[in-house]
């Protein structure tokens, strides 16, 4: 029982952090009046794209996460771990906080390198302790990287903002 309570509690814990921050950011996403008004280029998804989207993001986040931990040998190593994706799970609410909540998508385009470096040095980290970790961090990189270009487009179609 030990062992099947020890393969599961990675999981579980990774799991729940990721639903937590998926959660945490979905409520901060208000696409109301204001987010409607903005202008926005013809190439955007359609909204109703982005949720499955970073569902899958999460998803293969927590799949990095396990594989991270179980993949560290030591327990600084395991703290590296939890501390990176707590940092990212941060800078991902930091975003959707400034861009929806404080309406701002100028300042969430200035935060924009930080989400993006958190993610891409946890690639660099978890790469000699687990390269699969890695490989499921891409597709996230990819998409913030995107999600970056679309910001940076908000921001030059309807600026400036109060």
């Amino acid at each position: 029982m030990a062992v099947a309570r020890s393969f599961w509690k990675p999981v579980l814990i990774a799991a729940a952090a990721a639903i937590f921050v998926g959660a945490l950011g979905a409520t901060l996403t208000d696409t109301g009046a204001w987010y409607r008004a903005l202008l926005k280029p013809w190439w955007q998804p359609p909204d109703w794209l982005f949720g499955p989207a970073w569902t899958v993001i999460f998803a293969l986040a927590a799949m990095s996460a396990v594989y991270a931990w179980r993949g560290a040998q030591t327990t600084s190593q395991r703290e590296w771990v939890v501390g990176l994706f707590a940092l990212n799970g941060f800078l991902n609410i930091v975003w959707s906080t400034l861009f929806f909540a404080a309406r701002r998508p100028d300042w969430a385009l200035d935060e924009v390198p930080m989400l993006w470096l958190s993610i891409l040095i946890a690639i660099l980290a978890f790469w000699r302790i687990s390269r699969t970790a890695s490989f499921y961090l891409l597709p996230y990189l990819l998409w913030v990287s995107f999600a970056a270009y679309l910001n940076w487009t908000v921001v030059q179609l309807n600026a400036p903002f109060d």
